[in-house]
């Protein structure tokens, strides 16, 4: 499954502002992680270094639509799936700037613009860490820093497991699910019966989603996603069109597992 746009290439980081370059430089060490995070990843020996964010305001196009049929829109899953790229590129640009190993605790928002009609804003948002210890730490083979939506807490048991962040890999399908005829419509009236077409459309556009997503992975030098999410959202284009997204961390395995120890933990909540 081919990936919108063709593969990737990396640029040095020349995309970030300078003002997000000033910030960058100086000052204390800024994050969202919760203390409990802070503390697992103190504990696998990362240090924060700083919040990081990446945003790119795009422009969603127009395209025709059949409304008797179920097809992909593919023009504006391109859009989609380029603006968020855009952004996690320039997150882990500002990553670069600190020379961190990577990303944690990547979360996503979309926000629609009143600037213009069809405008949103794709902003990514984590904190760069960076392994002090000997054996952790290091940059995936694509030489850039790993970004991952796991929180600290996961992260701590994925490298306790033996398996290493690559990339933050997505995957987007806009889909039209056709309108029903008239006629349809009276013939489902009188009893409960699935409606195939839009069931296949459906299923159709998730696995072009999670087939992207995979792609990604193995472009990116991963052997498995985990966490992966795929969520369905209308972003006002109408009750017909929907987008889904499939999101995850791309992983691979690089040294044995290590001993867990669990222990019994007392609430004293009452």
């Amino acid at each position: 499954m081919p990936i919108f746009g063709g593969k990737q290439q990396q640029t040095e980081p020349t995309g970030i502002p300078k003002e997000a370059t000033d910030r960058l430089q100086g000052g204390p060490a800024t994050s969202d992680l919760s203390v409990d995070e802070l503390v697992c990843l103190e504990q696998l020996g990362y240090d924060p270094l700083g919040l990081v964010l990446g945003s790119s305001i795009y422009h969603i196009g127009w395209q025709r639509i059949r409304t008797n049929k179920n097809e992909e829109l593919q023009i504006i899953s391109k859009a989609m799936y380029d603006a968020r790229r855009q952004a996690i590129t320039r997150m882990e640009q500002e990553a670069h700037v600190l020379g961190a190993d990577g990303i944690v605790g990547v979360h996503m928002a979309i926000t629609r613009r009143d600037w213009g009609p069809d405008l949103l804003e794709f902003l990514f948002l984590g904190t760069a860490i960076r392994g002090r210890n000997e054996g952790e730490g290091g940059r995936p083979a694509h030489g850039w820093p790993f970004s991952s939506d796991l929180s600290g807490q996961d992260f701590w048991k994925l490298r306790m497991a033996g398996f290493k962040p690559v990339r933050l890999v997505i995957g987007s399908c806009v889909y039209h699910v056709s309108v029903q005829s008239l006629g349809q419509w009276f013939r489902e009236l009188g009893g409960s019966t699935e409606h195939v077409p839009l069931t296949l459309g459906t299923y159709a556009a998730r696995e072009l989603a999670m087939a992207r997503m995979e792609a990604e992975c193995t472009q990116f030098g991963g052997t498995g996603v985990t966490a992966v999410k795929v969520t369905e959202v209308n972003n006002g284009w109408g009750s017909h069109i929907i987008e889904f997204f499939a999101v995850g961390t791309a992983i691979i395995k690089d040294k044995p597992a290590g001993e867990l120890h669990p222990t019994m933990v007392v609430s004293l909540d009452g």
